[in-house]
């Protein structure tokens, strides 16, 4: 950039400045290129005596990157001089800026201007001018605009066909907006779908929860023509990790490798959380030696998916590798130490950790932080503790973090504290059942049948429903899942008999149903059928019945695993000589020999 700026020097000093073609290509270089100067660029351009259209349009696009305002208003002056008018080059940059600024009335004023200079049917222009509506919320319009857009190249098959742009952006503004039904059918639709046309889509099922739907259409793509990128796995390994399909993520892998996909920093540590959250925390830890350590991602995913799986001291460990290396931890690192310290009782060093990460490394704690102190403070049982940090914390309280000490209230017993948790709760989170159902099982485990049955009441006079716990293990490369005593299975029969071979078996070893984990009032044999139909039960019965002697099994639950069902499977790991990862909401259970790696502390 120095010897340019010697170059432009030298232009001025000789006047060639005023030589629209030299001071265009130096204003493209300062604007446009790699080693861009965005500022001194602007100085080329105000020394400009009649920059040409060319020249407009580059400062133009230049600032709808960073500067959209300044975009804009230089756009205004454009217009208003009029000695220069925009061309078809002009709007896309100028629709970039509104879209950044979210002014969708500046956006109206300038789809104005296009069609006033008859350029309403380019279709770059309006593709951006599409986008502009999406970015800024506006579906009717950009609907319009594309069916409109549609019936003029009805006649033109080739024309539809090749116009995969402005497809992809109106699936992408139903994927914004959330709008999966009608995104889904749009892509369904496209005459021609790109490898970003599939990665729109895959990713937005992903990042909104639809973790299933992601990965029938990643499995869908692969029967097609396109191929996956960098991005598609990227975006699919998340919807992976979640569901615990640990198959189709060493597919995934095994596909960047054998098809020369560059595994860095983001696609290794995508694949080292994948296969922490799919239960393989050894081949996480394999694949981590592998990748770059140069920044904090990669180390995030390792030091949290060791937290996750109860590693406490590895976590650490790891830690320190990090401080050894000179990379400097982030906020996501202290997440995954705090919750390693919490995982294991570890509440001292927790403190420590907190306080290092503000007074040290100087972050300020978000509400994350804060949750993890809590769930590590109450776990141990220093509930006060807890709800004083909660009420003196400088940014504003949660209904996560209130659930935390609720939780924490339940195990330890503690019902008038729990009882005035839960009334905060349903002043912040009305209609969310778990502050209702949490404070109906403290009552039911104190015998108190009559506030029960309030709670109940008001519970279905609100119509708030309690989230079903449900679990799936992945056989095959398929997904099975299974809720509380699940018949719609094929194989429901197989399951239910081999549930009853493994009742006989763990009573001649001494297991007997922990039946105060029912908090209903009804008898005791009652209480143990229900017990004997939990879902991951289900889920273990069919792996037993589907695999072979000493194939581990993994199995994922959307809850948090009760006291019974842990007894059961410890009782089932050492009798069928089986490995079980069970990972529930808060971490992984890894059972062998009858024992558990939770150390029966979770």
């Amino acid at each position: 950039m120095r010897h340019l700026n010697q170059v432009h020097a030298h232009l001025i000093k000789t006047e060639q400045i005023h030589d629209p073609l030299a001071a265009a290509e130096i204003l493209r270089f300062c604007a446009l290129s790699d080693r861009r100067d965005l500022e001194y660029a602007c100085k080329v351009f105000t020394q400009m005596r009649q920059p040409n259209c060319f020249s407009w349009n580059t400062i133009i696009r230049a600032l709808a990157e960073t500067e959209p305002l300044e975009a804009l208003l230089l756009f205004r002056q454009m217009v208003s001089v009029g000695i220069v008018p925009p061309n078809q080059f002009t709007f896309p940059s100028v629709f970039k800026a509104c879209a950044g600024m979210g002014n969708v009335e500046m956006g109206k004023q300038v789809h104005g201007l296009v069609v006033k200079y008859g350029l309403d049917c380019d279709e770059f222009i309006l593709s951006n001018l599409v986008r502009m509506y999406v970015m800024c919320g506006v579906m009717e319009a950009a609907n319009l605009l594309f069916y409109r857009n549609l019936s003029k190249m009805a006649r033109d098959k080739r024309r539809q066909e090749g116009n995969v742009v402005l497809w992809n952006v109106m699936v992408d503004g139903y994927v914004r907006v959330g709008d999966f039904r009608v995104a889904r059918e749009l892509f369904d639709k496209m005459p021609q779908k790109s490898v970003v046309s599939w990665n729109g889509m895959i990713s937005g099922y992903a990042q909104n929860g639809l973790f299933r739907e992601g990965i029938e259409l990643f499995r869908e793509m692969l029967l097609g023509d396109v191929r996956p990128n960098y991005v598609t796995l990227v975006s699919v390994l998340p919807a992976i990790s979640r569901l615990g399909a640990l198959e189709l993520g060493k597919w995934v892998h095994l596909f960047a490798e054998r098809n020369d996909i560059e595994i860095n920093d983001v696609l290794g540590s995508a694949l080292v959380d994948m296969y922490s959250k799919c239960g393989s925390i050894e081949k996480a830890l394999q694949v981590f030696e592998r990748l770059p350590k140069e920044n904090a991602i990669t180390w995030n995913a390792i030091i949290n998916g060791l937290a996750m799986h109860g590693r406490a001291k590895d976590a650490l460990h790891y830690f320190s590798r990090m401080e050894q290396a000179n990379v400097t931890p982030t906020d996501v690192t202290y997440i995954g130490l705090l919750s390693a310290c919490s995982h294991a009782g570890l509440v001292e060093k927790g403190r420590s950790f907190f306080n290092h990460m503000i007074s040290v490394v100087s972050l300020e704690p978000r509400i994350d932080h804060y949750g993890c102190m809590v769930d590590l403070l109450g776990r141990a049982g220093h509930l006060e503790e807890a709800e004083e940090l909660i009420l003196n914390m400088p940014i504003r309280q949660d209904d996560v973090i209130w659930k935390a000490l609720l939780g924490a209230c339940k195990m330890h017993g503690n019902i008038d504290m729990g009882k005035r948790i839960a009334e905060i709760l349903m002043d912040l989170a009305p209609h969310d059942s778990g502050s209702y159902v949490a404070l109906s099982n403290m009552y039911a485990s104190s015998g108190k049948w009559e506030a029960v049955s309030e709670v109940r009441l008001m519970m279905k006079d609100m119509d708030i429903r309690k989230d079903p716990g449900y679990s799936w293990i992945e056989l095959d490369g398929v997904i099975h899942e299974f809720v509380v005593e699940d018949e719609s299975h094929p194989r429901a029969k197989e399951i239910h008999s081999m549930l009853e071979e493994i009742s006989h078996q763990l009573s001649l070893a001494g297991y007997r149903p922990d039946t105060t984990q029912v908090l209903l009032k009804i008898d005791e044999e009652e209480k143990q059928t229900i017990l004997h139909y939990h879902s991951e039960k289900i889920a273990i019965a069919f792996g037993l019945i589907s695999t072979g002697p000493e194939t581990p099994l993994r199995i994922v639950k959307n809850l948090r695993i009760c006291e019974d069902c842990h007894a059961f499977i410890k009782f089932v790991s050492k009798i069928y000589k089986r490995k079980i990862i069970v990972r529930d909401r808060k971490r992984f259970h890894h059972f062998e020999h009858g024992t558990c790696s939770c150390m029966d502390y979770w």
